[in-house]
């Protein structure tokens, strides 16, 4: 195996030797200091690749065939506070519930470290759980960085496994509002497709046999001419789990620039990235036992974006 890039890109050739051989083992034993469950890790974020498709790590390799793997950039595991300001919905001790802006990460990647929702979470608390590691301190549940709306952080351990389970055990519940393009047919409906990396764009996910389970139940709102206003729930949280699978069965939600599609429309500019929103979030307080449900109304942009639509439809 041979570094080609200053330690960033791994390439091998698969000998006849190691026909036969899991990838997972394979590259945990070419490279040094990096284990299977890391291996995982970076198949999972689209970073490990044979001949180009990303395979899962119990795939059995061929002779000739080509290993590529790229490490990505370390990301400084000095998360800063800032002052930046935060819509709060809720704060105990334990957890704090917000309403995030679009445009606002989450956590710290590579390109961003600063401006996060982590990096005004440690300037406004002064504890949060650990459990997330360094880079993402009371972290529990992530949105994308161009969808708003409820989010819940926990500020011990202690509070952070009982949210994180009870998403785990789907007990928890979410629910977001999309504008999306086309009419759907359906007052309501269940759409399954299990989700995993693609293989034509390792930035993207795609419906796929080999992927892991997803389920997205969905309900109308309104048809609004060439669009409708969609309630989706979530009873599996997969990465861009509702984008993947509203473009899935034929209906991109507005404006998404992964899964959306690249016709121009009238309504462009109105909405900085897809028109999704997780308007309300449902999950047991985990040290008072109560039954909590927070909600935060259509930003101004999705409603400026809904009005637009409709008065394009009434002028028909």
């Amino acid at each position: 195996m041979k570094n080609t890039m200053e330690n960033e890109v791994y390439t091998l050739l698969v000998s006849e030797e190691e026909k036969g051989s899991r990838l997972d083992a394979l590259v945990a034993k070419n490279i040094e200091d990096i284990s299977r469950a890391r291996v995982q890790k970076l198949l999972d974020e689209g970073c490990l690749t044979v001949d180009g498709a990303v395979k899962k790590a119990n795939y059995r390799l061929r002779v000739g065939e080509e290993i590529r793997l790229e490490i990505p950039a370390a990301v400084s595991s000095e998360v800063l506070p800032e002052d930046i300001p935060l819509d709060i919905l809720y704060e105990d001790g334990e957890i704090i519930v917000i309403n995030k802006a679009r445009g606002m990460a989450v956590h710290p990647s590579p390109g961003i470290y600063s401006g996060t929702l982590v990096n005004a979470l440690l300037y406004h608390c002064s504890d949060l759980s650990g459990i997330g590691g360094v880079e993402r301190p009371g972290i529990v549940h992530r949105l994308d960085k161009d969808t708003s709306g409820v989010m819940v952080a926990a500020k011990n351990d202690f509070a952070h496994a009982a949210l994180s389970k009870q998403i785990g055990e789907k007990s928890a519940k979410r629910i977001y509002i999309a504008v999306v393009c086309g009419s759907i047919n359906e007052e309501a409906g269940v759409i399954k497709g299990a989700i995993g990396r693609s293989e034509k764009d390792r930035q993207k996910m795609a419906v796929r046999a080999d992927g892991k389970p997803a389920v997205t139940h969905f309900r109308v709102i309104e048809r609004i001419g060439d669009y409708t206003l969609v309630e989706c729930r979530l009873e599996t949280g997969r990465t861009h789990q509702i984008r993947v699978h509203l473009a899935h069965i034929g209906y991109p939600v507005f404006g998404d620039p992964k899964y959306g599609s690249r016709r121009k429309t009238p309504f462009d500019g109105i909405v900085e990235g897809q028109a999704l929103h997780s308007w309300q979030m449902t999950f047991v307080h985990p040290v008072t036992g109560e039954e909590m449900t927070f909600s935060a109304p259509l930003p101004k942009d999705m409603e400026s974006l809904v009005a637009a639509i409709r008065d394009r439809a009434e002028e028909k």
